[in-house]
């Protein structure tokens, strides 16, 4: 059994467990302070029981745990390294439970708040993001992030897929069938930070830089949207494609570590140039298909969700190859 320092990589700021951090370049994130010592999860984790769906996972550091959330059952749970799974917020307002996002400076759980009917047509969905306190589970605020487009047609879709925390608190939401990205303000007022005009995929995973920008998957295109003049947004020029981008992190050595739902891996990207251009740092694999991660340490672990079948979602560490960095 391991234990040593753990941290999690919020979406704008990534540390190193206990280790020196390295000279971050212009294009990689500042490391945060190191956080207490828990007991190390093991390699893999399944979950005791099936059917919850866990589409997000993040590690909460200031209480030790893997929490996921849940795709059908619209709550947020502790994965237990023994495998047992409990609740750690309960609300009925909760009806899909998408992207998660643990913002420990504020002590809060901020969650993408979907409905997964919009996808077999029976409902429109929604977009909102729930805001807990991340040790009790109590609610703090449901933002109506839909509510913000105004000229949204009445029959618009909408799935609020992930969520990104900055320095200053700011929370940025992805709305995957609308193809915008929401602003959500210290108060907890919603806006339209900016609207993809594009027949691109919409928009999925999303992380923080501190230079002042955000980074967005769409599909296997990459973008760099600025904070301060969103309309200048750009495509990351990638190395080679990388499909069915989900989930991103920092990792702890600053790299960004994009989940290729279709691919059955994680694929790490550097920057030389601010994140206009992009570099191949490092490639992961595994066998069942994941949709997003979180660090743990110095390690990356992905959540399999198990949307086709019953089994057990579950949680595993991957380990990249030694690509060119």
């Amino acid at each position: 059994m391991r234990i040593q320092c753990v941290v999690i990589v919020l979406a704008a700021a990534v540390c190193a467990g206990c280790a020196a951090e390295p000279e971050p370049s212009a294009s990689t994130p500042d490391a945060v302070a190191p956080a207490p010592a828990f007991e190390f999860p093991p390699d893999t984790i399944v979950a005791e029981r099936g059917g919850f769906i866990p589409e997000g996972v993040e590690y909460d550091t200031t209480n030790g745990r893997i929490l996921t959330g849940s795709l059908s059952e619209g709550s947020v749970l502790q994965l237990h390294n023994d495998g047992r799974v409990t609740t750690v917020v309960s609300d009925p307002d909760l009806v899909s439970s998408i992207g998660i996002e643990v913002d420990e400076p504020r002590d809060r759980l901020l969650v993408a708040n979907s409905d997964r009917a919009v996808f077999d047509g029976s409902t429109t969905g929604q977009a909102k993001l729930g805001v807990y306190n991340l040790t009790t589970g109590d609610r703090i605020a449901m933002v109506d992030l839909a509510a913000a487009i105004v000229d949204a047609p009445a029959d618009a879709a909408h799935f609020a897929n992930d969520v990104a925390v900055a320095d200053d608190g700011i929370a940025y939401v992805t709305d995957t069938q609308l193809n915008v990205i929401y602003r959500v303000g210290a108060e907890y007022e919603a806006s339209l930070l900016y609207r993809f005009e594009d027949d691109g995929a919409g928009p999925n995973g999303i992380v923080h830089h501190p230079s002042g920008y955000l980074l967005v998957a769409r599909g296997a295109a990459l973008w760099k949207v600025p904070l301060d003049d969103p309309g200048t947004a750009i495509e990351v020029a990638l190395p080679e494609e990388v499909p069915g981008q989900d989930g991103m992190v920092w990792t702890p050595d600053g790299r960004l570590a994009i989940v290729s739902n279709s691919g059955n891996r994680v694929v790490a990207l550097t920057s030389q140039d601010d994140w206009a251009t992009a570099q191949l740092a490092g490639v992961a694999t595994y066998e069942t298909q994941a949709t997003t991660a979180a660090v743990v340490g110095d390690d990356i672990y992905v959540v399999h969700a198990h949307f086709a079948d019953d089994a057990p979602p579950s949680v595993e560490r991957v380990v990249f190859d030694e690509g060119p960095r």
